[in-house]
């Protein structure tokens, strides 16, 4: 791998990759051309090489990538041919979404544990997860050695729990609640706000309304 650093748009186009690489391998394709890849996935093939080149040198020339093979190094550069635990706290329908979506997941990341502070979900299952309450976060990401933190609570309360995950030594955290949070600078975070993005579509609604860079 190269020494430079590499850049957060490559590193999230590689799930990207992984994805279509899946699928090829489901239907037993054995190469892929960057081409191919561009093609299929609407990116400029010469980016997907210079991507893929930050790793190692993956292709042959006049055949591409074995598809299997690039399948694994993707992995491992992900981090993906280990075991990564995951925590979810807030048990309300769309924690409990993301908990029973652990079923459909192939690779080795999986939500291994549920908190919440409602008296109500503390105890129930999900996905044959018990809920446990949020004072034993803390103690449960220790022992199960928990590495990653989702937060699917209500954005008022979004921070102490993201203070708690810091805590119990969570390296990163998914963010679903509306706001944006403080962590310290070695802990990873990324928001995943459904509210923005839904709101940013309608602006390419224009309703057959001619838009100009002059408008107030």
């Amino acid at each position: 791998m190269k020494s430079e650093k590499i850049s957060d748009a490559v590193v999230r186009r590689l799930p990207v990759y992984l994805r279509f690489l899946n699928e090829l391998s489901l239907r037993e394709v054995p190469t892929v051309s960057s081409q191919e890849l561009g093609q299929k996935l609407d990116l400029n093939p010469a980016q997907i090489r210079k991507d893929l080149a930050y790793f190692g040198d993956f292709g042959r020339k006049g055949i591409g990538y074995d598809v299997s093979y690039l399948i694994e190094k993707i992995r491992q550069i992900l981090n993906l041919d280990q075991q990564i635990n995951v925590a979810l706290v807030g048990a309300g329908n769309l924690g409990q979404a993301l908990s029973n979506y652990n079923a459909y997941l192939k690779d080795n990341m999986k939500i291994v544990a549920v908190f919440d502070a409602a008296p109500s979900k503390i105890g129930s299952k999900i996905n044959n997860i018990t809920v446990q309450p949020i004072d034993e976060l803390v103690e449960t990401v220790k022992a199960l050695g928990i590495r990653i933190g989702i937060i699917t609570v209500p954005h008022f309360e979004a921070q102490r729990v993201a203070d708690q995950l810091v805590a119990a030594g969570i390296g990163a955290i998914l963010n679903f609640a509306p706001t944006i949070l403080k962590v310290p600078p070695e802990v990873r975070i990324h928001a995943a706000d459904f509210t923005t993005d839904l709101l940013s579509l309608a602006y390419y609604l224009h309703d057959g309304k001619e838009l100009t860079s002059n408008e107030s």
